[in-house]
């Protein structure tokens, strides 16, 4: 009898408050458990696994089953010692290619090799956090205070920490006694959590580096072990080859709060910023009296004022465990459902970090050959379905939402992946649907606050990461097993077809069409409609899609700046602003100028074409006043040269932000690091690197204002042009004296363009 596809998505085994796993090559196995709020550990052995797509490359003796199907990857071989199979495997692979084959992965295509951790939860069927609520985990915070960056030449001089019990202290002294001070708190705590904002960027690697100079053993985690271990890793610290690596402490999962923050931005792009202040801040956690001290100037504050420094850092450790607990629950659910270690899957891409390792422990535990990665067939991934109606300044808007259509069009019409002969990925899919409704419903009835609904809200928020990742799992190449660009081009076309029916019918009911892509349709209502018309509407087009897509009314709002295609602003009629896109949020963008979109936008929408300008105008006399700080206009942008390769290039093309680096005294860095960069006077770029929440304590304010009053304008202000006609924006973004053939501010209206 084929498994019930819960047990695809859930695991089988029902092993209640697993809270942490760590497993060896050798096969054994070490299960911290959490039972009525007492830690139970446990000693296992399992029998280290892969699956390869071949067997002559296996010593003799080796336990191999054949799976069923026409999966390439067939073969499941099991060993006593992971490190002793792989070796042998790369010593055969070597003499069959004639080639050295330096480790296993080189064979990757023909393979699936899982940390042994994700082996044991596989091949046992057990997850994460079974009967387990998030409030249930022990949860410590620290947090370093350092005289600067650098570990090679700067060092902690404070700690603060908070226990899972909420108690916040610092720890202080000669710094090799600080690191020692930190290990016996974890200690004596036992967390089975830790986190910090950034713990993974700077924390640890930090830490680290400091206690190996120091000589002082760093036992974070629960095996006894004297230093952390390391894994590959998407963000993290940059290790000596410049790929990028996490620190792992065995017994506990390390939580970096800001993998949340990125998370959450990247799907609302509602954040002020990523530091911990910022969003603290924005999200209601910082308290009112809360301390504040730029980066650059912690110790020496330290030195004139202790006091005020520890107040300082245990506000950041407090902020954290607000931080964590408001943003993690999904990871935490994540954990439920897949078999990775939870540290993992709150960094993971929900495609290839969920939904893959979903999918191999579905056909392991049916006995069925995966596929292995398969190029593709030249075929090109259409893009997804978008119509831009309208563009410049509407008011009366309604949002109609399309509650995850390409899953739905998928669940709907039936489309998967080719070779995914069980049909898991659309079982998986249907599944998480139907328990996400069960979850969002159970979530309503819980009381508001309580630790139910809390829990409800994090599985229904987990479950709509994974659904809504599955059509980016079918078009995503070579990246994932059961890629089929095919059957998402399928999806796509159905897509397109659904959404003109839709603007078709909304149309023909009296309303203007403004945007329209997978999100939903924004639309203008006449102005004798209320909100019964507008939900009437809505309801009746609703009720010609197929069963399984929801057409739903999300929103309405006062009016809309439309920009470019999903580049937006809205004014509801709370007076609230949302911006939406990367013209009017970019991670790239000057300060400077996104305060100006925000504060012209809001006049704008409100009808007031006067302040737009004015706004304009202040913001240029306060640039040419160096009124606006260094950091704020600066850009913080990604480093994607190493030191040596841009120094190839320098002599025949210089850049700003390598030339920033360099004249910052900066001669090593990874890719992917950021920075931020301004152009100082003369042309030449520098580094301002500083807290952005805590203010600019000796601003050289030496940036170029030419330069910045130029990307004002044609950056900042060209973001208007569709708001008005040509003559009248050349008028409200003119900083001299008008012209006496100017029109009058006070008579120019926005105006919205239909596009033929």
């Amino acid at each position: 009898m084929p498994p019930h596809p819960d047990e695809w998505l859930w695991g089988w085994d029902p092993t209640p408050g697993i809270v942490s796993v760590w497993a060896e090559p050798s096969g054994h196995a070490t299960i911290w458990r959490r039972i009525a709020g007492e830690l139970v550990r446990e000693e296992a052995r399992f029998r280290p696994w892969l699956v390869l797509d071949r067997t002559d490359d296996l010593p003799a003796g080796a336990a191999v089953r054949e799976l069923t199907g026409e999966g390439a990857l067939r073969y499941l071989v099991r060993a006593d010692d992971l490190d002793a199979l792989t070796s042998a495997i790369t010593q055969a692979a070597s003499r069959r290619l004639a080639r050295r084959i330096g480790h296993i992965r080189e064979l990757e295509d023909g393979l699936v090799l899982l940390p042994p951790d994700e082996q044991y939860l596989v091949a046992t069927g057990r997850t994460y956090f079974r009967d387990l609520a998030f409030d249930d985990l022990r949860r410590l915070q620290f947090d370093l205070e350092t005289t600067g960056l650098d570990p090679l030449r700067d060092r902690i001089f404070l700690i603060a920490v908070r226990d899972p019990d909420g108690r916040t202290h610092v720890l202080e002294g000669d710094e090799a006694s600080i690191i020692a001070q930190l290990v016996a708190a974890v200690a004596a705590a036992d967390p089975d959590v830790i986190e910090n904002h950034n713990l993974h960027g700077f924390d640890l690697p930090f830490l680290d580096r400091r206690a190996r100079i120091l000589g002082v053993p760093l036992r974070l985690g629960r095996t006894g072990d004297t230093q952390l271990r390391q894994r590959g890793a998407r963000r993290g610290a940059a290790s000596q080859n410049g790929r990028k690596i996490r620190f792992v402490a065995p017994g506990r999962e390390l939580i970096d709060t800001l993998d949340a923050v990125l998370r959450h931005d990247f799907a609302t792009r509602e954040l002020p910023g990523h530091g911990l202040k910022a969003v603290a801040r924005h999200l209601g956690i910082a308290g009112a009296d809360r301390e504040l001290i730029a980066g650059a100037r912690v110790h020496d504050v330290y030195l004139a004022d202790p006091a005020r420094v520890r107040r300082y850092a245990i506000a950041d450790v407090e902020e954290v465990a607000g931080l964590a607990r408001m943003m993690g629950g999904a990871a935490f659910a994540l954990a439920k459902l897949a078999p990775r270690r939870y540290e993992r899957l709150a960094d993971a891409g929900a495609a290839t970090g969920v939904i893959d390792p979903l999918l191999v422990r579905a056909y392991l535990r049916s006995g069925a050959a995966l596929p292995a990665h398969q190029r593709g067939d030249g075929t090109q991934h259409s893009g997804a379905a978008l119509h831009l109606f309208a563009s410049g300044v509407a008011e009366r808007i309604v949002k109609a939402d399309v509650a995850s259509l390409y899953p739905s069009l998928m669940r709907a019409y039936r489309i998967g992946p080719a070779r995914d002969r069980l049909g898991a990925l659309l079982a998986l899919v249907d599944r998480l649907v139907e328990q996400r409704l069960a979850a969002k419903a159970a979530a309503r009835a819980a009381p508001a606050g309580s630790r139910e609904r809390y829990t409800h809200e994090a599985m229904s928020a987990a479950m709509k990461l994974v659904v809504n990742s599955a059509y980016g799992y079918l078009g995503a190449g070579e990246l994932t097993r059961f890629a089929d660009v095919h059957a998402a081009n399928e999806v796509t076309r159905h897509g397109r077809e659904l959404l003109d029916q839709m603007c078709r019918e909304l149309a023909a009911r009296g309303v203007t069409l403004l945007e329209a892509d997978t999100d939903g349709v924004y639309f203008a209502v006449p102005a004798s409609w209320d909100e019964r018309d507008e939900r009437r509407v809505v309801a009746e087009v609703a009720a010609l899609l197929p069963p399984l897509v929801q057409l739903e009314f999300e929103g309405r709002y006062a009016a809309m700046l439309s920009h470019e295609p999903k580049n937006y602003a809205l004014l509801g009629y709370d007076g609230k602003l949302a911006l939406r896109g990367v013209a009017f949020r970019s991670s790239r963008a000057e300060p400077f100028g996104e305060a100006f979109l925000r504060d012209a936008i809001a006049r704008l929408l409100a009808g007031d074409v006067i302040g737009v300008h004015a706004a304009y105008v202040a913001t240029i006399r306060a640039l040419r006043g160096r009124r606006i700080t260094t950091y704020d206009v600066s850009s913080r942008v990604r480093l994607t040269k190493l030191p040596g390769e841009y120094h190839e290039t320098r002599a025949a093309r210089r850049e700003l932000a390598y030339e920033a680096m360099l004249a910052a005294g900066r001669t090593t860095w990874a890719i992917g690091d950021r920075v931020r960069v301004y152009r100082a006077v003369g042309g030449g770029g520098l580094v301002r690197e500083i807290d952005d929440e805590a203010g600019e304590p000796e601003d050289p304010r030496d940036y170029d204002v030419d330069h910045y009053v130029r990307v004002l304008r044609d950056t900042f202000a060209a973001r208007f042009a569709s708001a008005f006609t040509p003559d009248d924006f050349a008028t409200i973004f003119e900083d001299n004296q008008l012209s006496l053939f100017s029109r009058p501010i006070a008579a120019i209206r926005p105006i919205l363009t239909i596009s033929p």
